[in-house]
C-alpha cells in the first residue's frame, strides 16, 4: 500500500512539473511547440526522479539505515523470496495431512519474517540467523524429503532417513518460530508498557473515584 500511494504521489508530481515546464517554456520564453513538449518531458522525469529519491531518504532516514545497507538488505530478501519459492514448491510431494500441516505452518512462519523484514528492513538484523542459516537449513531439509519422498520404493535406509528428516524439520519449526519470535520481542515488549501504562492509569482513576464517594 505505501509503494502504492509513493508512485501516486510521485506520478503526481511528474505530471505538474511536466505541464509546469512545458508551459513556462512555450509563452514565458516562446519556444517552439515540440520544443516546450520536450522540455516538458525533460522536467517530468527529473521531478518524478527526485521525488522518488527524496522519499526514499526520508524512509531510509526514518528506519536510521544506510544506502549500502538498505541495499544489502534488499539483496539478502531477493535471495531469501527465491528459497521460498523452492520451500513452497516441495508442498506438492506432501502426501499425509499431519505433514502438510507442519509444512503449512513452517511457510507461514517464514513468510511472516519475510513480510516484516520487507515492511520494516531494519528487522532483518534481528533476524540475521534465519537469512544467513536456518532458511537455508530449512530449504535443504525438505527439498531433501520431497526427493526421499518420490523414490519408488523405499529401503529400510530411505524410510530411516525420512523420519530423521521430519524429526529435524519440527525441530526446525520451533527454531524459526523462535526467530519470530526475537524479531517481534520489542513489538511485544512496548505493547507490555503501555499495557502496564494504561493499567496504572486505570487503577490510579477508580482510586480518585472511590475516595470521591466516600
Amino acid at each position: 500500500m505505501r509503494r502504492f500511494f509513493q508512485f501516486i504521489f510521485q506520478t503526481t508530481i511528474g505530471t505538474s512539473t511536466a505541464a509546469l515546464t512545458g508551459l513556462i517554456s512555450f509563452f514565458a520564453y516562446n519556444a517552439a511547440f515540440l520544443m516546450s513538449g520536450l522540455y516538458a518531458l525533460i522536467g517530468g522525469g527529473a521531478g518524478y526522479i527526485l521525488t522518488k529519491q527524496l522519499i526514499h531518504y526520508r524512509f531510509l532516514k526514518q528506519k536510521g539505515l544506510t544506502r549500502k545497507e538498505y541495499k544489502y538488505i534488499n539483496e539478502n530478501l531477493i535471495e531469501a523470496s527465491e528459497k521460498i519459492k523452492r520451500l513452497q514448491r516441495t508442498l506438492k510431494s506432501v502426501r499425509s495431512l499431519q505433514q502438510a500441516r507442519q509444512y503449512f505452518e513452517i511457510l507461514v512462519t517464514v513468510r511472516k519474517i519475510y513480510a516484516n523484514t520487507k515492511k520494516e528492513p531494519h528487522r532483518f538484523y534481528q533476524a540475521e540467523p534465519f537469512y544467513y542459516k536456518h532458511l537455508d537449513s530449512l530449504v535443504a531439509l525438505m527439498e531433501k524429503y520431497a526427493y526421499l519422498k518420490s523414490q519408488p520404493t523405499h529401503s529400510k535406509e530411505i524410510n530411516e532417513s525420512l523420519k530423521e528428516t521430519r524429526e529435524t524439520l519440527t525441530a526446525m519449526d520451533g527454531v524459526i518460530k523462535a526467530d519470530l519470535h526475537v524479531m517481534l520481542n520489542d513489538d511485544v515488549n512496548t505493547l507490555q508498557f503501555e499495557l502496564d501504562v494504561a493499567n496504572q492509569s486505570y487503577r490510579q482513576v477508580r482510586k480518585h473515584e472511590s475516595e470521591a464517594l466516600k
